[in-house]
């Protein structure tokens, strides 16, 4: 059978040395290594806000564009067209596109560019015209609900109505 092993023997001093240079020899260990893998530099600080200096108004005079002093115009509404008579102003239909369309453009001419399809039936108001170009005459019309669907039309698709 075996001996215990009594608490005297294990506390002799070659022990007690022995643990306390393990324990500093951990100690220098662990000391050197979180010395020698820590960052070579401090991580940059977060940039800061930008800040922008914007001046007060300067008393800077307002100088107006000289203008050319104005002619006699006609003021007021452009007349009314003589019923059935194509003008300025009249109303005028879309008809004989057979369903197509017709192409409603950035000016007068074929080769201009088309800025919407106007379709059989639908009623405008003739705003500038007449103009020749590539053999037909162009008028501008524009929707009388909807300022911003305004071109320039031939006239061959163009019919004269009463106003809605």
């Amino acid at each position: 059978m075996k001996t215990p092993i009594q608490w005297k023997q294990l506390f002799t001093l070659p022990v007690i040395l022995a643990a306390v240079g393990g324990a500093l020899l951990l100690c220098v260990l662990t000391a050197a290594t979180l010395y020698f893998t820590r960052p070579a530099a401090p991580p940059a600080p977060a940039p800061g806000a930008a800040l922008t200096v914007i001046p007060n108004a300067s008393a800077t005079p307002y100088l107006p564009t000289p203008t050319l002093a104005p002619t006699a115009t006609i003021q007021g509404p452009p007349p009314t067209p003589l019923p059935g008579v194509l003008a300025i102003g009249a109303y005028v239909q879309i008809y004989g596109t057979s369903g197509s369309g017709l192409n409603i453009r950035s000016e007068p001419g074929l080769n201009a560019a088309v800025q919407f399809l106007g379709y059989d039936g639908e009623v405008f108001v003739v705003q500038d015209g007449p103009q020749e170009r590539d053999g037909l005459t162009w008028w501008l019309i524009v929707t009388p609900v909807d300022a911003s669907r305004a071109g320039w039309a031939a006239v061959n698709y163009l019919s004269v109505v009463d106003g809605p």
